[in-house]
């Protein structure tokens, strides 16, 4: 998470204080907005009742047995891109597990690319794995190529090169596909109008697949009218829990922010980068189901310590301080108080106080113990920030193999994931928290995506502060390759995570979905944030756009 502006700034060393590492961070492009926000309870209450009515109607569809099936899946499809699935989890399942087993490659010999694609996509999103064979007829049998004339049809290519987001290690047809479909589709845009125009220039942009759900499913609604109106009841059904969960998410938005202006971070911190609406848009990437309330605030709340503790280690305190500070950290009581400078002892107490609040309140539940793994988390990134400093202290640069495994931790992406699972109720049981101990490959990917799509975007800015500990020089450092290289390298090991997370969302699954959405998700969210920028220490851009369409603007009625 750490990267800083490339403008900072070194403060000369007086006898009124150490040298450091001060970094001229952006301020919040925000200010107080959310904290006036008012929820009117009988208005979410009136969304809520209005629903029931188009959603049962959906049902009734989802469900209908005369429906053509490529219809039935086209209409999953839309569904699922809406945001609605959970709504109707059992009832999809039950569609897909019937028309999954009647699956005959045969019966695909007339379908065109773009219903192929979108049933593609439909059973592989719900963890379905359709053979991507039923690809094979739009190459060429004697070149092997995918075949010139299917580059005419824009929509078919498109579904194509989303179905290619999808593929899992081993796939070839599909890792061609994207790389066809992405040249065709990039030949073409300009000369396109209207919605289609849209949506190639959102899928180039970032395949619905690697984007941020709740964005999406908005994005989606603007962009594919004609088949959001394909229904009436699904239209009417999306725009009103659009509505529903814009209320609701303002009033989590406004719980954060008012909590973090009373905790006064900015005045005790103030050398820290100031971003309440991001930490809160990064976490509800995660889950944006009405049910997770609760685990947004909490995992919103530590994330935000998570930034405090973070830039002090980076952007402030000098390297006797953040020994002390580790120290402290690590023994987690408050008579270590005494022992650390005394503009972070404010954050040190507020940390101690609701973590040992979350643990008193969870106990009560018998659910202690995520509590305490996400304690033991933010003990580890403390330490990993520890080691990275003293590399940087040093001037030492670590070996590829060396700064994996403690770049995994600095990530924050452990601290964040295990935080996740606070607040999400009895899904998160003893053998679901020893799941995530275990440290699982779908896990591990996740993770080097967080790492590694973090280090290409800011290893630059970071290398100018002087910071040894980037990927890519430890890499270049390892393996005697160019920047390029390097880059090149740490490119292929983040696409090849992302076929392991795709390969740990299929069925049979080691857990629940409920427990990999946030994994996947997370891997999500890194790739929103940093794909094109360091777009959270400068947050003009993708963050500031997505806070505007889900917080700023309203849903059309």
């Amino acid at each position: 998470m750490a990267a800083v502006d490339t403008n900072a700034t070194i403060q000369e060393k007086t006898t009124a204080g150490p040298v450091r590492p001060l970094a001229n961070f952006p301020p919040s492009v925000w200010g107080d907005r959310f904290l006036s926000f008012t929820l009117d309870n009988s208005e979410l209450e009136g969304y809520a009742k209005a629903m029931e009515a188009p959603k049962e109607e959906l049902r009734r569809l989802i469900v209908d047995q005369t429906m053509d099936s490529n219809k039935k899946l086209s209409l999953i499809y839309s569904v699922h891109r809406l945001g609605l699935t959970y709504l109707f989890l059992q009832e999809i399942e039950a569609q897909l597990d019937k028309i999954f087993k009647e699956f005959n490659l045969q019966d695909y010999d007339e379908v065109d690319l773009y219903t192929t694609s979108i049933n593609f996509q439909v059973f592989r999103h719900l963890g379905y794995k359709l053979p991507c064979d039923v690809f094979n007829k739009f190459k060429d049998n004697t070149s092997g190529a995918f075949k010139e004339d299917i580059s005419t049809d824009v929509k078919g290519m498109l579904g194509l090169y989303e179905s290619s987001q999808l593929r899992t290690r081993g796939e070839s047809i599909l890792d061609e596909a994207s790389s066809f479909t992405e040249t065709k589709l990039k030949s073409v845009v300009n000369n396109l109008e209207g919605n289609l125009a849209q949506q190639v220039l959102q899928s180039l942009r970032r395949p619905f697949h690697q984007g941020m759900p709740m964005v999406e499913a908005r994005l989606y609604f603007s962009n594919y009218s004609e088949e959001c109106a394909t229904h009436e009841c699904l239209l009417k059904l999306a725009k009103l829990h659009f509505s529903y969960l814009e209320l609701q998410q303002k009033e989590e938005l406004r719980i954060v922010s008012k909590w973090w202006k009373d905790m006064r971070f900015q005045e005790t911190t103030p050398y820290i980068r100031d971003r309440v609406p991001e930490i809160y848009l990064w976490i509800l990437g995660l889950y944006f189901e009405p049910r997770y309330s609760l685990a947004r605030i909490i995992a919103t709340k530590i994330t935000l310590f998570l930034v405090v503790l973070d830039d002090t280690y980076d952007a402030y305190a000098t390297i006797e301080e953040i020994r002390l500070l580790t120290d402290a950290i690590n023994r987690w009581d408050m008579s270590a108080m005494e022992q650390i400078p005394e503009y972070i002892r404010p954050f040190y107490k507020i940390l101690l106080d609701e973590y040992a609040e979350l643990e008193k309140q969870l106990a009560i539940e018998g659910r202690a113990k995520s509590v305490i793994a996400s304690k033991e988390a933010f003990q580890d990134i403390a330490r990993g920030y520890l080691e990275e400093a003293e590399w940087t202290n040093s001037g030492y640069v670590a070996s590829f193999p060396e700064y994996m495994k403690n770049g995994l931790i600095t990530s924050a992406y452990n601290v964040i994931s295990k935080s996740a699972l606070v607040g999400m109720g009895d899904i998160v049981s003893e053998n679901a928290l020893a799941w995530y101990e275990s440290h699982p490959k779908t896990l591990q990917a996740s993770e080097l995506i967080s790492r590694l799509q973090d280090d290409v975007m800011t290893y630059q800015s970071e290398r100018e502060r002087g910071q040894s500990a980037t990927g890519v020089d430890a890499y270049i450092k390892t393996y005697g390759v160019s920047e390029k290289e390097a880059i090149d390298e740490l490119k292929i090991m983040i696409e090849n995570a992302w076929k392991d997370i795709n390969e740990g969302c299929l069925k049979p699954r080691e857990v629940s979905m409920d427990l990999l959405a946030p994994i996947l998700n997370l891997a999500r969210m890194i790739d929103v944030v940093y794909r094109y920028d360091d777009g959270f220490t400068f947050p003009g851009k993708t963050m500031k756009e997505y806070i505007t369409l889900l917080f700023v603007g309203s849903v059309s009625m």
